[in-house]
């Protein structure tokens, strides 16, 4: 059975949250709405984008939620033709993914992004082609419903029990508990570890290299 390390994208492999702020102001402003602050907003990343603009603007109707959604889109799309999009990598995430390649892990994404913001995102750090299975909001629910851990399982040939997911929200811990697959909660991200370990995270680390010591310790034993 192959084992696989499932990991979200924004707020665990990049850092993104200047950016799709950036983007959210553009949409906001361009609709005539009044944006929340940061961390209002940052709470939202890793849904959906639907379901993100749900949860920013909840007395809104569902077809308002959808337009904003398109009209995100286009915004950060301009940001990326401008160059204004920063993701970059968190420190120590290529030493993380080194190390689990090395004890024979196969590497996976499950992001809120789209298949081609994904596909961007880690093209531009030189990582695309390390993940065997990269799932999006493109084709499955929004987290935290289990699609596309399972997936991406099924994509490896692993398994739930042989699986483990790493990821910065409460949407990714119980994405992974819905899946029965392990969370491990990526502290150096959006939400805080109250909110990760009571969403069903089994442990919280502060750094990426901590992700290899805990599943070695409590997963690889």
């Amino acid at each position: 059975m192959n084992r696989l390390a499932i990991f979200d994208c924004d707020g665990t492999l990049v850092d993104s949250g200047a950016t799709i702020y950036a983007a959210l102001s553009e949409t906001f402003r361009d609709n005539g709405l009044e944006l929340p602050p940061p961390g209002v907003c940052h709470r939202v990343i890793g849904l959906s984008l639907v379901e993100a603009m749900a949860a920013l603007l909840p007395d809104a109707a569902a077809d308002r939620h959808a337009e904003l959604a398109e009209d995100y889109k286009r915004a950060f799309w301009q940001l990326r033709a401008a160059g204004r999009v920063e993701e970059p990598l968190y420190e120590g995430v290529i030493e993380l993914l080194d190390a689990l390649e090395h004890d024979g892990w196969l590497l996976a994404v499950a992001t809120g992004k789209s298949d081609r913001g994904l596909k961007h995102c880690l093209d531009r750090h030189g990582i695309h082609a390390r993940f065997v299975s990269l799932q999006t909001a493109d084709r499955h629910p929004s987290k935290p419903h289990p699609s596309m851990v399972l997936q991406a399982i099924a994509d490896a040939g692993s398994s739930p029990e042989a699986s483990f997911v790493v990821g910065d929200t409460s949407f990714d811990m119980a994405m992974a508990s819905a899946a029965g697959s392990a969370a491990i909660g990526a502290g150096w991200g959006y939400h805080d570890t109250k909110e990760l370990l009571e969403a069903g995270a089994l442990a919280v680390v502060d750094r990426p290299i901590d992700v290899l010591a805990l599943v070695r310790e409590r997963i690889d034993a």
